[in-house]
């Protein structure tokens, strides 16, 4: 009887490239620009992708691309989103009976704070630097850059 043994290392692979957008648009203003200067039709997705923290659970929208043909696939990412918490106070004084409401900011890679929206890109033809310079043209898009993939702690959040 032949014995096969699989390695973890052999599952480690990253097949993707990240790419971290710096802007002020809404998420389905910059797909639409998106689609406009490169070939892909982003569409929203009806399932959002959920988070759950401390504080509660969150949900991220997302946009996705997807050629089946040639094994690629593009998704567009929030990376921000705010949990709404009601805290009923135990003190007693003159607002016991009131709630309060507390909004805590919620990130998909929490160690890339300033980023608005991570666009992931999986087997594209386009080279990274093509795709970084035509996101780069869009107006209000203030920066477009290459996520080392190495830097990304939470790596897990990724799989979807």
């Amino acid at each position: 009887m032949a014995i096969h043994k699989l390695y973890i290392d052999e599952f480690d692979e990253i097949d993707y490239e990240l790419i971290a957008i710096h802007t002020s648009l809404e998420d389905y203003r910059l797909a639409y620009f998106i689609n406009q200067k490169l070939p892909i039709i982003l569409n929203k997705c009806k399932e959002e992708i959920q988070i759950t923290t401390k504080n509660g659970e969150t949900y991220f929208s997302k946009y996705k691309y997807e050629n089946l043909k040639e094994e690629v696939c593009w998704s567009l990412i929030q990376n921000k989103n705010e949990i709404t918490v009601q805290d009923k106070s135990k003190e007693t004084n003159l607002f016991t009976n009131s709630v309060l409401e507390i909004s805590t900011n919620v990130y998909f890679l929490p160690e890339f704070k300033k980023v608005d929206y991570f666009l992931k890109v999986e087997n594209a033809e386009e080279t990274i630097e093509l795709i970084i310079n035509n996101i780069n043209t869009i107006d209000r898009v203030s920066t477009v850059y290459k996520v080392e993939t190495d830097k990304i702690k939470s790596k897990n959040n990724l799989i979807f």
